[in-house]
């Protein structure tokens, strides 16, 4: 069984009202978006575990809740204000009620979370960089070291981060970054909309310091920058139930696969599956775990190559997507 550890430093306590003809009831569990990729991890057959800062009375309910989702959690405790949310769903769309980042780790706590980090790292076999609730929980340059003394110990590191973080982490050099579309343009005012300027920013990424990039276009092929091969990735397109935590979903699938050993494309085709299929589903980071194997089937990866053999550049792969999105 492969085993993964989630580096999640602010796990949440969320709250969701939900409601039917039957009445209104209330479902209380662990959240934030390393615990929404554990629970896929999972799902793929993973062991996970999760490294992070609990924090006052939510923080102590958080603990129970992960235990009973049989994760092993190692923890920094502390008191104060942890993140936490109330959401109203009996409309069918989630409505925040209040939202609580937390209180900002100090020094003390971070050089705590950053050894247990370490440590529990030396018996993964992939490590999951995730972010925290809020910008101000921990500085982004404790991605940074992580990423690089991770890799230094011969650690597979994989990231799912945003702006500052992400930046961060690819200078301390990862093996694989996900990113949707909208991050990278918000980070890259130089990618756009378009195709080309999406794989020119993706290939940016690379260069800046991840062996692999994927870029998650919502209802188009993600793309996948692979050192000099580009690729675009096409899976089924399912009816949206709920698209929240779909990314989640896709990043905890590759991050299960690589970490069983598998291709970096049987990890991608893996990962569009689950993020195609966790869209059907209200559940954040849920899926069935053979419906999504057997749906990686039907995911198409297709190297941009012409017949002949001859590798297209990124501008000639751009003008071929922009034609079949048509």
């Amino acid at each position: 069984m492969p085993r993964v550890l989630i580096f999640a430093p602010s796990p949440l306590l969320t709250v969701t009202v939900e409601g039917d003809a039957s009445g209104t009831d209330l479902h209380v569990h662990a959240g934030g978006q390393g615990v929404w990729q554990s629970r896929m991890l999972q799902t793929l057959g993973a062991e996970v575990a999760i490294c992070g800062v609990l924090t006052g009375e939510s923080g102590r309910v958080v603990r129970h809740l992960l235990e009973d989702d049989d994760l092993t959690v190692h923890a920094v405790h502390r008191e104060g204000r942890g993140g936490a949310y109330v959401h109203d769903r009996r409309s069918g769309e989630r409505v925040e009620i209040v939202e609580i980042a937390g209180d900002p780790l100090s020094r003390h706590e971070l050089d705590e979370l950053y050894t247990l980090t370490i440590r529990e790292a030396m018996t993964a076999d992939l490590v999951l960089l995730s972010g925290p609730v809020g910008d101000e929980v921990l500085p982004d340059d404790v991605y940074r070291r992580l990423a690089s003394d991770l890799t230094a110990a011969g650690r597979t590191v994989v990231v799912d981060l945003a702006g500052g973080r992400l930046a961060a982490a690819l200078d301390g050099g990862v093996r694989l970054a996900k990113v949707s579309d909208a991050e990278l343009e918000e980070a890259d005012a130089s990618a756009g909309t378009s195709v080309d300027g999406l794989i020119a920013a993706a290939s940016r990424l690379r260069d800046a310091g991840a062996r692999s990039v994927v870029v998650t276009r919502a209802g188009h092929p993600a793309i996948l920058v692979d050192g000099d091969e580009v690729s675009t990735v096409q899976a089924p397109v399912m009816e949206a139930v709920d698209p929240t935590g779909a990314g989640d979903s896709f990043t905890a699938a590759l991050a299960a696969s690589l970490a069983a050993g598998d291709s970096l494309h049987e990890a991608v085709a893996l990962a569009a599956a689950a993020g195609a299929l966790n869209v059907t589903r209200h559940g954040l980071g849920t899926g069935d775990g053979e419906a999504i194997r057997r749906l990686s089937t039907q995911v198409e990866i297709v190297r941009a190559g012409r017949e002949d053999g001859e590798q297209l550049s990124p501008d000639d792969l751009a003008g071929r997507l922009e034609v079949d999105e048509r």
